[in-house]
Protein backbone atom coordinates (compact mmCIF):
# COMPACT_ATOMS: atom_id res chain seq x y z
CA UNK A 1 0.00 0.00 0.00
CA UNK A 2 2.86 2.64 1.00
CA UNK A 3 4.74 1.84 -2.88
CA UNK A 4 1.43 2.46 -4.19
CA UNK A 5 0.97 5.46 -2.41
CA UNK A 6 4.15 6.44 -3.84
CA UNK A 7 4.05 5.72 -7.12
CA UNK A 8 0.68 7.94 -7.15
CA UNK A 9 2.51 11.06 -5.58
CA UNK A 10 5.02 10.31 -8.06
CA UNK A 11 2.79 10.45 -10.90
CA UNK A 12 1.06 13.95 -9.53
CA UNK A 13 4.91 15.08 -9.08
CA UNK A 14 5.69 14.60 -13.05
CA UNK A 15 2.62 15.63 -14.59
CA UNK A 16 3.48 18.91 -12.63
CA UNK A 17 6.59 19.07 -13.77
CA UNK A 18 5.96 18.38 -17.27
CA UNK A 19 2.75 21.42 -16.98
CA UNK A 20 5.28 23.73 -15.91
CA UNK A 21 7.87 22.83 -18.93
CA UNK A 22 4.58 23.11 -21.15
CA UNK A 23 3.73 26.60 -19.39
CA UNK A 24 7.60 27.67 -20.36
CA UNK A 25 7.41 26.32 -23.68
CA UNK A 26 4.06 28.60 -24.23
CA UNK A 27 5.79 31.38 -22.59
CA UNK A 28 8.94 31.24 -24.80
CA UNK A 29 6.75 31.09 -27.96
CA UNK A 30 4.21 33.89 -26.89
CA UNK A 31 7.01 36.13 -26.21
CA UNK A 32 8.75 35.61 -29.50
CA UNK A 33 5.95 36.74 -31.39
CA UNK A 34 5.13 39.47 -29.42
CA UNK A 35 9.07 40.51 -29.48
CA UNK A 36 8.30 40.89 -33.10
CA UNK A 37 6.02 44.21 -32.00
CA UNK A 38 3.03 41.91 -33.57
CA UNK A 39 -0.47 41.34 -31.02
CA UNK A 40 -0.80 37.48 -30.41
CA UNK A 41 -4.22 36.37 -30.59
CA UNK A 42 -5.16 33.60 -28.74
CA UNK A 43 -7.34 30.30 -29.95
CA UNK A 44 -8.01 27.76 -27.62
CA UNK A 45 -10.07 24.64 -27.52
CA UNK A 46 -9.04 23.13 -24.38
CA UNK A 47 -10.45 18.93 -23.55
CA UNK A 48 -9.93 16.90 -20.73
CA UNK A 49 -9.69 13.44 -22.24
CA UNK A 50 -9.04 14.42 -26.11
CA UNK A 51 -6.79 16.40 -28.41
CA UNK A 52 -6.81 19.71 -26.76
CA UNK A 53 -5.53 22.72 -28.96
CA UNK A 54 -4.04 25.99 -28.58
CA UNK A 55 -3.80 28.41 -31.67
CA UNK A 56 -1.22 31.58 -31.58
CA UNK A 57 -1.86 33.79 -34.05
CA UNK A 58 0.65 37.16 -34.52
CA UNK A 59 -1.41 39.81 -36.14
CA UNK A 60 -0.76 43.45 -37.60
CA UNK A 61 -3.01 46.36 -37.23
CA UNK A 62 -5.01 45.18 -40.15
CA UNK A 63 -5.49 41.98 -39.15
CA UNK A 64 -3.30 40.14 -41.16
CA UNK A 65 -1.41 37.05 -39.58
CA UNK A 66 2.41 37.48 -39.69
CA UNK A 67 2.92 34.13 -37.85
CA UNK A 68 0.63 31.41 -36.82
CA UNK A 69 1.61 28.59 -33.92
CA UNK A 70 -0.52 25.39 -33.19
CA UNK A 71 -0.09 22.84 -30.06
CA UNK A 72 -1.72 19.91 -30.32
CA UNK A 73 -2.07 16.56 -28.39
CA UNK A 74 -3.59 14.92 -25.22
CA UNK A 75 -0.14 14.93 -23.19
CA UNK A 76 2.20 17.50 -21.86
CA UNK A 77 4.89 16.64 -24.39
CA UNK A 78 2.67 18.65 -27.05
CA UNK A 79 5.13 20.91 -28.38
CA UNK A 80 4.26 24.14 -31.14
CA UNK A 81 4.29 23.89 -34.53
CA UNK A 82 4.56 26.30 -37.24
CA UNK A 83 0.97 26.73 -40.08
CA UNK A 84 2.64 28.56 -42.52
CA UNK A 85 -0.46 28.30 -44.37
CA UNK A 86 -2.38 30.58 -42.20
CA UNK A 87 0.93 33.26 -42.58
CA UNK A 88 0.06 36.44 -45.13
CA UNK A 89 -3.79 35.89 -44.60
CA UNK A 90 -6.30 37.83 -42.97
CA UNK A 91 -7.88 36.51 -39.87
CA UNK A 92 -11.34 37.82 -41.11
CA UNK A 93 -11.25 36.38 -44.17
CA UNK A 94 -10.31 32.65 -43.12
CA UNK A 95 -12.44 33.00 -40.06
CA UNK A 96 -15.60 33.18 -42.27
CA UNK A 97 -15.16 31.55 -45.22
CA UNK A 98 -15.96 28.07 -45.35
CA UNK A 99 -14.18 26.90 -47.92
CA UNK A 100 -11.01 28.22 -46.77
CA UNK A 101 -11.42 26.60 -43.13
CA UNK A 102 -12.11 23.06 -45.02
CA UNK A 103 -8.82 22.65 -45.21
CA UNK A 104 -8.29 22.44 -41.78
CA UNK A 105 -9.10 19.87 -39.23
CA UNK A 106 -11.62 20.45 -36.87
CA UNK A 107 -9.41 21.47 -33.69
CA UNK A 108 -7.30 24.13 -35.71
CA UNK A 109 -10.79 24.91 -37.09
CA UNK A 110 -12.13 25.80 -33.96
CA UNK A 111 -9.19 27.65 -33.20
CA UNK A 112 -9.19 29.99 -35.58
CA UNK A 113 -12.78 30.81 -34.73
CA UNK A 114 -11.78 30.83 -31.04
CA UNK A 115 -9.04 33.57 -32.15
CA UNK A 116 -11.11 35.97 -34.46
CA UNK A 117 -13.99 35.94 -31.73
CA UNK A 118 -11.42 37.28 -29.22
CA UNK A 119 -10.19 39.46 -31.97
CA UNK A 120 -13.92 41.09 -32.63
CA UNK A 121 -14.09 41.02 -29.11
CA UNK A 122 -11.07 43.27 -28.49
CA UNK A 123 -11.39 45.53 -31.31
CA UNK A 124 -15.40 46.54 -30.02
CA UNK A 125 -13.99 46.98 -26.47
CA UNK A 126 -15.69 43.68 -25.06
CA UNK A 127 -12.91 41.20 -24.34
CA UNK A 128 -13.27 40.18 -20.37
CA UNK A 129 -9.84 40.99 -18.57
CA UNK A 130 -9.73 37.32 -17.40
CA UNK A 131 -9.14 36.44 -21.39
CA UNK A 132 -5.88 38.52 -21.81
CA UNK A 133 -4.52 37.57 -17.77
CA UNK A 134 -1.48 35.81 -17.98
CA UNK A 135 -0.19 35.01 -14.70
CA UNK A 136 -0.32 31.88 -13.69
CA UNK A 137 -1.87 30.47 -10.32
CA UNK A 138 0.21 27.01 -9.77
CA UNK A 139 -2.14 25.89 -7.38
CA UNK A 140 -4.91 25.73 -10.57
CA UNK A 141 -2.95 23.05 -11.99
CA UNK A 142 -4.32 19.40 -12.39
CA UNK A 143 -2.12 18.01 -9.89
CA UNK A 144 -3.06 20.36 -6.99
CA UNK A 145 -6.80 20.52 -7.74
CA UNK A 146 -6.90 16.57 -7.53
CA UNK A 147 -5.26 16.59 -4.14
CA UNK A 148 -7.06 19.70 -2.53
CA UNK A 149 -10.05 17.25 -4.26
CA UNK A 150 -9.11 14.02 -2.54
CA UNK A 151 -8.17 15.81 0.98
CA UNK A 152 -12.21 16.93 0.42
CA UNK A 153 -12.90 13.37 -0.19
CA UNK A 154 -11.06 11.80 2.74
CA UNK A 155 -11.85 15.07 5.31
CA UNK A 156 -15.61 13.76 4.37
CA UNK A 157 -15.11 10.70 5.06
CA UNK A 158 -13.30 11.42 8.76
CA UNK A 159 -16.76 13.51 9.33
CA UNK A 160 -19.04 10.73 8.48
CA UNK A 161 -16.96 8.35 10.60
CA UNK A 162 -16.92 10.57 13.81
CA UNK A 163 -20.69 11.53 13.01
CA UNK A 164 -21.61 7.18 13.33
CA UNK A 165 -19.46 6.53 16.20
Amino acid sequence: MLIFGLVFVGAFLLQGLFGFFQIKNFSKNYGALRRNGSRVLIGKNPKRFRSGTLLLLAIDEQGKIKHAKIMKGVTVFAKFKDIYSLEEKYLAIIATDYETLRKYDGLTRRCIQNAYKNYVDFQVGKLDSAQFDTSVNVFSMPMFVKLKSCSLKIKEKVARKKVTE
